[in-house]
């Protein structure tokens, strides 16, 4: 199967929609969603990150997903998603087609996240935000989905062990919650390679 293709984008899109998503409510933890943006560049499906820049408050230099915490005027969490793109990377609304929501995850800055997964067309006249983002990171899914570049370890974090995982691209590390957002996409969409 090609990913990126409509025939796969259809197939991420109705096993989205066909499964339970895990929601987490925790009334103390702040909401925020990030977008999980795919795109089609020289034939191969691609993810684009984004590396914060050290002037944010939270997660300086680390590579993420654009997004952010909720805003009241947000409709709804996809709202928030697409404002946040708007704002850190110049990607309109009008351009993304929201393909489905991945499950909740919890940050260790308490901040509960939830993942929406669009597609959006390439090249792209993207309009960075420097206060914001350092680099835009094009990652092709095929380089995702080889084993050599995803590891795993566990650390003691609060009396427990927590399981942590990386992905490598080049000279970037992909971590924390963005990576655990990723292996649940990456998990999702392996699992119906056909």
């Amino acid at each position: 199967m090609k990913y990126c293709e409509k025939d796969f984008i259809n197939q991420i899109r109705k096993m989205l929609s066909l499964r339970k998503r895990k929601v987490i409510e925790h009334p103390p933890f702040s909401h925020a969603a990030v977008l999980v943006p795919l795109f089609q560049k020289e034939g191969n499906c691609h993810l684009l990150f984004t590396k914060r820049s050290e002037e944010v408050k939270y997660h300086k230099g680390e590579i993420s997903f654009p997004g952010g915490v909720v805003d009241e005027e947000d409709s709804e969490l996809i709202s928030t998603a697409l404002r946040e793109a708007d704002e850190e990377i110049g990607l309109k609304e009008s351009d993304v087609q929201i393909i489905g929501v991945l499950d909740d995850i919890v940050t260790i800055t308490e901040f509960i996240v939830t993942p929406i997964v669009g597609l959006f067309p390439y090249p792209y006249p993207f309009k960075v935000s420097e206060a914001e983002i350092a680099e835009l990171i094009e990652v092709p899914l095929a380089s995702l989905i080889d084993e050599d570049c995803f590891s795993e370890r566990e650390i003691p974090r609060g009396g427990q062990k927590e399981i942590v995982y990386a992905y490598q691209y080049g000279k970037h590390i992909i971590w924390g919650a963005t990576a655990r957002i990723l292996k649940q996409f990456l998990d999702l969409i392996t699992s119906q390679k056909s």
